[in-house]
C-alpha cells in the first residue's frame, strides 16, 4: 500500500521544512501557508491551513505541523 502522496520533511537549520509530492520536490515551506500553496500549485485545491493539519495525504517527517526547528511548537 503507498504512503501519502506528500511528505513534509523535518524543519532545516533555516527553518523551512521540504514539501514533496509524487516524488517532486515542491519548495521549501516555511508556514502552513506556504504548504497550501505548494499544494494549490500541484493540484491539491481546496485544502486550507487547518485541513493541511489533519490530512491523511500528507505525512509529517520531524514532528508534527507546529514542530520548529528547535523542536518546540
Amino acid at each position: 500500500m503507498p504512503g501519502p502522496p506528500v511528505i513534509v520533511y523535518p524543519p532545516s537549520p533555516t527553518g523551512g521544512r521540504r514539501v514533496r509530492a509524487d516524488g517532486e520536490i515542491l519548495g521549501l515551506a516555511y508556514s502552513l501557508t506556504d504548504l497550501v500553496e505548494f499544494l494549490r500549485r500541484a493540484g491539491l485545491e481546496g485544502l486550507d491551513e487547518y485541513d493541511v493539519t489533519q490530512s491523511p495525504l500528507i505525512e509529517w517527517r520531524g514532528g508534527g505541523p507546529y514542530v520548529s526547528v528547535e523542536g518546540a511548537p
